[in-house]
Parts: structure tokens; sequence; C-alpha cells
């Protein structure tokens, strides 16, 4: 890991203000759509429906949260169908979150694996679904990062996930850059990047929906 995403990772793993107010807000879906349409845009209603297609998954399936964060997406699994599902983050703290909030949900069977997005301790084509909720934009090479993400998953895998982009109003930008000063987001990305590097990453069918500074994106592997 290089030495400024050790420095991105320690940010959200001291559990700092920031830190906590974002695992808070992002738990309250009217509130954060609407801190999210005055900041990014958009009413990130795409981040609410991808959490919610996690109920769809079919039975057997494998499936790898990164950065799994506080556990958010736990809310769209269902107890009833047997999966594996791997929450996968490099921060400690919201590791801690994730487990706290799977207990609250009664979820028992989850994974949990610090790691970084970069190098990631699992088999090629391990997993059927790869979801990356909110990560994209903290990452120092978020390309590297869809390389590896089209690693772990199979031949004909899935991967969803969402990321805040500089494609945005002036206010989004001010918010990114604080943000970026605060080693919070790591490199500044546009969609049309998102777009390359999953083509590169040796991803195809790409599915990009931008509403102000709010990305959401899919690819099959």
């Amino acid at each position: 890991m290089s030495p400024t995403a050790d420095r991105v990772v320690r940010r959200w793993s001291t559990g700092r203000a920031s830190t906590r107010a974002y695992a808070l807000t992002i738990r309250h879906e009217r509130l954060y759509r609407l801190l999210s349409r005055v900041v990014w845009g958009s009413d990130v209603r795409s981040f609410h429906d991808g959490i919610a297609a996690l109920a769809a998954v079919p039975a057997g399936s494998s499936v790898l949260d990164v950065p799994c964060g506080g556990g958010v997406a736990f809310r769209g699994l269902d107890p009833g169908v047997p999966v594996r599902y791997v929450a996968a983050d490099a921060s400690p703290f919201m590791l801690d979150r994730a487990r706290a909030e799977a207990a609250r949900r009664g979820l028992k069977d989850i994974e949990y694996v610090e790691t970084g997005v970069v190098d990631m301790p699992f088999e090629d084509g391990a997993f059927d679904l790869c979801v990356s909720f909110h990560g994209l934009h903290c990452f120092t090479d978020p390309a590297a990062a869809l390389r590896e993400m089209a690693r772990v998953l199979r031949p004909g895998g899935e991967l969803r996930g969402t990321a805040v982009v500089n494609d945005g109003h002036a206010l989004s930008r001010l918010v990114i850059a604080h943000f970026r000063r605060s080693e919070e987001f790591g490199r500044p990305m546009r969609a049309d990047d998102v777009r390359r590097w999953l083509a590169v990453a040796g991803f195809t069918e790409p599915a990009l929906d931008r509403q102000g500074a709010y990305l959401a994106f899919s690819a099959r592997r």
C-alpha cells in the first residue's frame, strides 16, 4: 500500500468526527438523500436501489462488498437466502461498525476481511457479484481497484457500484477538494475516467448513470 493510501486508511480508521458523521447520516435514507441533493446534485436513489437489489441475489451466490464501510448494504440482504457474503474494508473502525450492524439485523453468516482493495486475499473468479458503494472515490488508485475487482469476479460476474465524481456543480467540487485535502478522498475522477478504467480492467456491458456529481455504474466481467 502506498504512503498516500496509508494516510487515507488511517483517516477512515480513527473514528474522527467526519467519519462518524458519515456513518450516522448514511443510515438514514431520507436525510442522506436530502443532503446528497444539496451537495452532490442527486437524490442518490440509485444507491438505495442498488442495496435493495441485493435481496434478489440467487441462493448459493458469492458476494464481495468492498469497501463495506459500516455495513450499510446489509439492509438489502434477505436472511432467508443462503449466500456467501464477504464484507471487506481497510478500516478496522468501519469493520467494527459493520459487525455491529450485522448483529443489529440478526445477520450471522457474514465474513469480515480487513484488506485494501488492491491485492485482495481472494482467489481469481471467487465471486459472482462485487458491490462497491461509495468506495471508488476513496481509493488512491481507482483504476487498479477496478482491475482487482475484475480479477476476483468469475467470467460473467457483475460489478455494481456508486461513486462521487468531479462532473457536478461548484459546491460539489469544493466539497471534493475539501475531502481530498483532509485525505478522506483519493484521486479525483470523472465519469469518463470510470468508463475507461472499466474497459481496461476487462469489464463489458458498462452502464453508467450520472446525476450531478453522483455516479452509479455496473458492468460484466
